[in-house]
């Protein structure tokens, strides 16, 4: 309340009620204008390697060869079960994840912290106490129930460094940081394959590193980059019905979120089936006499030429101000690549392939990133909706594992899995079409 003078002829004092919420956005929801800076973008760079080592390293080496001990016979349909575990428990906990920290607030000793950076630091600590619990299993149910508990706490790290961008960078600079974070996914396989592969060869040692690794790349960022606290009178309601219901994003009042998480859906599906598998079609379909190797030589040339062009082509993309022809471009080259594998199942192709690959991934990981930042539907939930967005993620490596076993298995083998593989990755990429808010 407060106490109104009396305006010129009028007599009398009255009292009015004064909104105590500020008419302006705080900082934590407003859009960034300010540039971001190398160490910020080094800093998460770093977690976001951390992270994608964690998340791929077991996905492509660790897991495979802990399965097959467990279970030779078997070994394709267990790791699709293993996988579809982790991957369902992904798809729940990112979004929660991301709807729970939107509305953080925390205050330690009088002062306000952000929302973000303690569900970084959270993730990143549980995640490696579960990738050494993970080491040590030795049954099929005990690395399914590990594996999925290390998929929910990366989840919850991964829910608040995605979000970090729309947070903190500028629309004209978000592709070209897309593209350094998006390196990372990538570039985090390859280190952690050098790891466990020439390094830290056993199962357990393996895990170990990865989960070390994780600590030491992960942890800065959320103790030395700053966190904007969101004001209590901003904080969003919450209870569990307001969560469920929030997780829904109407594709009629939001058309162009739906294509966005469409495209990223099928784009992501198709990458499921042409990746999982990989080290298998080595071992039966090129028959390379060392496949270990020769899957550390494929993921370092997919790296290079993902390197090449996540960057370059995140700047051309700002630069222009276009998005969809990117997409549309990437997608080609993935079909393109897929098909080589499924036409030559020699080693030579899949070298061509791997570059391929790489080079159209990371295209499509810097201007897909930067095109859904801006259609994301509110300021106030950019992490909930980022994590419906990453359902897309998810959600093919519960339905790439479960659809491509019996495909390997029954349907043709390879060479169907890849040509499904690149007709996936080109619909995909052509329902980019569809958004129309962006160029």
């Amino acid at each position: 309340m407060r106490i109104i003078r009396p305006a010129p002829g009028e007599r009398r004092w009255h009292l009015t009620t004064v909104d105590p919420t500020p008419t302006s956005l705080p900082t934590a929801l407003a859009e960034p204008t300010a540039r971001v800076h190398r160490t910020w973008i080094l800093l998460l760079f770093g977690a976001n390697l951390g992270l994608w080592m964690a998340f791929f390293t077991p996905i492509q080496v660790l897991l495979p060869l802990q399965i097959e001990r467990i279970a030779p016979a078997g070994k394709e349909a267990a790791l699709a079960w293993v996988m579809a575990a982790g991957a369902f428990a992904a798809i729940i906990a990112n979004p929660l994840a991301g709807a729970l920290s939107d509305r953080t607030c925390l205050r330690v000793g009088g002062r306000e912290l952000g929302r973000r950076h303690a569900w970084t630091f959270g993730g990143t600590v549980l995640a490696a106490i579960g990738l050494l619990l993970l080491s040590r299993q030795q049954t099929l149910l005990g690395v399914a129930l590990c594996w999925t508990a290390v998929q929910i706490f990366l989840n919850a790290m991964l829910a608040s460094l995605t979000a970090a961008v729309p947070d903190r960078v500028p629309v004209a600079q978000r592709a070209a940081v897309s593209g350094w974070v998006g390196i990372p996914q990538s570039l985090g396989l390859v280190v952690g394959a050098v790891l466990v592969t020439a390094l830290f060869t056993g199962t357990v040692s393996g895990y170990t590193a990865v989960a070390v690794a994780l600590l030491v790349l992960g942890l800065p960022f959320a103790l030395r980059t700053a966190d904007d606290p969101l004001p209590r009178h901003h904080r969003p309601p919450l209870s569990p019905r307001t969560l469920v219901a929030q997780m829904w994003i109407s594709p009629r009042r939001h058309p162009d979120f739906a294509w966005a998480w469409g495209t990223r859906f099928l784009v992501q599906l198709g990458n499921a089936f042409g990746t999982l598998y990989l080290l298998y079609f080595l071992t039966d379909g090129v028959r390379h006499p060392d496949p270990e190797s020769g899957l550390l030589i494929l993921i370092l040339l997919y790296t290079a030429g993902m390197m090449t062009t996540a960057v370059i082509s995140g700047r051309v993309s700002d630069r222009s101000g276009r998005r969809k022809a990117f997409v549309i471009w990437s997608g080609v080259e993935m079909a393109v690549a897929a098909l080589i594998l499924a036409i030559w199942p020699t080693f030579p192709a899949a070298i061509v392939a791997a570059v391929l690959l790489g080079g159209g991934y990371g295209v499509y990981l810097a201007v897909d990133a930067a095109l859904i930042t801006e259609v994301l539907p509110a300021a106030a939930s950019r992490a909930k909706d980022l994590g419906v967005i990453n359902i897309a993620n998810a959600a093919p490596q519960v339905l790439g594992p479960l659809l491509s076993a019996p495909i390997v298995v029954h349907l043709g083998g390879y060479p169907t899995l890849y040509v499904l593989t690149a007709v996936i990755t080109l619909v995909g990429s052509a329902l980019v079409l569809k958004i129309r808010s962006v160029r």
